[in-house]
């Protein structure tokens, strides 16, 4: 059976281009080696992966082999199997990115039987696909980003148009309002800037890279942004008159007898990269399993010269993470075997969108109702030792009482703060959530309000995320403890006989 695997990861390797490594498999995992502290397991890792030669771990790069290679023999050593359950692409899973930049945009209005056409300095159109044409498709006024929202049967069909206002709301509240109506079935949204945002501000923000899984489909999402000057030439009514009405009681959405053909594109350029996915089999398979979360990319070359360090490492972005779910794993196999499954996901593209994540959930290896509880670490290298717990996704599953009662055992305080809080959607996690798979981040690092902010403010997604002398593992090093409880906690089907909903 050794040899078998052995053959198996070669030929993953292989497959992705990787040098061939010098693999064994060692009798209990890495029985034989003297193990060396938990916290200095951790910052080999994190100076491993967080070095130079990886380049900052972009996907679809050299750093991105270089990752994966590390990443797959330090698992295939302590003894995990593939996890993808696909003999053709065992332990590394193809995840296909296509990164898309605004490219062209046209628009054109009729009302009546008189038809102007857009310039383009005048307005902008945006598609979240490859292209997006909306035809001929009545205008309907919206009033504010803070209205009330039309029935679905107002917005059928029509493209709503709404005053970004005196405060520029739309550049927050907005932009959910633009989603709420393309949600409500809105063919498209039009934003007039009829306040201190300027269509500049919003070309700056928007002609950015946009990433997201690969997909058959040209659609998109449409939106667009109008200058006053070319508002006031095209809906057939002063933006005066359409401020007054907005503002007033009982505002209800009016047609403004202007139909508007709407057209945009991106250039795309495809990303091939891959999720690793390990397992520790468990004796009772049937019962379920349990999956530990990491994801593994990070942004590459950030800056350019005369900046003297070029490379975003992520050392604690999220090479900590990594090193955390490793030494877990470590722990495990080295124990006697669990009744579940225990599953280890490194992701790629979360910095994109959390982009991995979502292409496991939506091509997973195992029915995702199998999996009972699911553990992401990211950024797990800010606290000192002792510090208390934190789990962001509190509330959200039913895993709360059971890490609750296991931490009372433990004697570990578990503290909420809404900072912790904050971070909901902006970890791997909250994909997972988003397909029903209990997940939840249970970190000393989100417990320090202080801390944490500190760290966004100075050193998050820039080159100075680099492993080194006054990295803090000590909290880190804490967490591996317990993440060691709960997975084996949640893998006994016994203490945990349900599945978390």
């Amino acid at each position: 059976m050794g040899d078998l695997v052995k053959v198996g990861l070669r030929r993953a390797l292989l497959a992705l281009g990787l040098a061939v490594v010098s693999v064994s498999l060692p009798a209990g995992g890495a029985a034989g080696k003297a193990s060396p502290s938990v916290e200095a397991a951790l910052r080999d890792h994190i100076s491993i992966l967080a070095s130079d030669d990886f380049g900052g771990r972009e996907p679809g790069t050299e750093g991105e082999q270089k990752t994966l290679r590390y990443l797959a023999k330090e698992w295939f050593e302590m003894g995990l199997v593939s996890g993808t359950n696909d003999p053709g692409n065992a332990w590394f899973a193809p995840v296909r990115v296509v990164e898309r930049v605004p490219d062209k945009s046209f628009a054109s209005f009729e009302r009546g039987r008189r038809r102007l056409t857009a310039t383009q300095d005048g307005i902008l159109i945006l598609t979240s696909g490859a292209r997006n044409l909306v035809e001929n498709a009545p205008l309907l006024f919206v009033g504010r980003a803070d209205g009330p929202l039309p029935t679905r049967t107002e917005l059928a069909g029509r493209i709503a148009v709404l005053l970004d206002g005196p405060n520029g709301a739309a550049a927050a509240a907005g932009e959910d309002r633009q989603s709420a109506l393309l949600a409500g079935g809105a063919a498209a949204v039009l934003t007039v800037l009829d306040g201190p945002r300027t269509l500049e501000d919003v070309a700056a923000r928007r002609h950015r890279a946009g990433y997201a899984l690969a997909e058959d489909s040209v659609g998109g999402d449409l939106e667009g942004f109008m200058s006053p000057a070319i508002a006031a030439r095209v809906l057939g009514a002063p933006l005066a008159d359409l401020a007054r009405s907005a503002d007033a009681a009982g505002f209800v959405p009016r047609p403004l007898g202007v139909n508007a053909t709407l057209e945009a594109t991106t250039r795309e350029t495809r990303i091939n990269t891959h999720n690793l996915i390990g397992k520790l089999p468990g004796r009772q398979p049937a019962k379920g399993a349990v999956l530990l979360v990491a994801h593994w990319d990070h942004f590459g070359t950030c800056a350019a010269p005369p900046a003297e360090d070029l490379i975003c490492n992520g050392a604690v972005d999220n090479a900590s993470g990594l090193a955390v779910i490793t030494e877990v794993a470590r722990a495990l196999a080295r124990g006697k075997p669990l009744d579940r499954d225990v599953y280890l996901l490194a992701t790629t593209a979360e910095e994109l969108g959390l982009l991995g994540a979502e292409a496991f959930a939506e091509n997973p290896p195992l029915p995702l109702d199998q999996i009972v509880a699911a553990f992401n670490v990211d950024s797990d290298a800010l606290a000192p030792a002792g510090r208390p717990l934190a789990i962001v996704g509190h509330g959200k599953t039913g895993l709360d009482a059971d890490i609750l009662r296991l931490a009372k055992s433990l004697k570990r305080t578990v503290e909420g703060n809404p900072v912790a809080d904050s971070f909901l959607r902006r970890q791997d996690g909250w994909a997972l959530l988003r397909h029903d798979i209990p997940t939840v981040m249970v970190s000393s690092s989100y417990s320090d309000p202080v801390r944490l902010e500190k760290f966004m403010e100075d050193t998050y997604h820039r080159p100075s995320d680099q492993a080194g002398p006054g990295l803090e593992l000590g909290g880190a090093a804490d967490d591996v403890g317990f993440h060691i409880a709960m997975v084996r906690w949640f893998a006994d089907a016994k203490k945990f006989p349900a599945k978390a909903r």
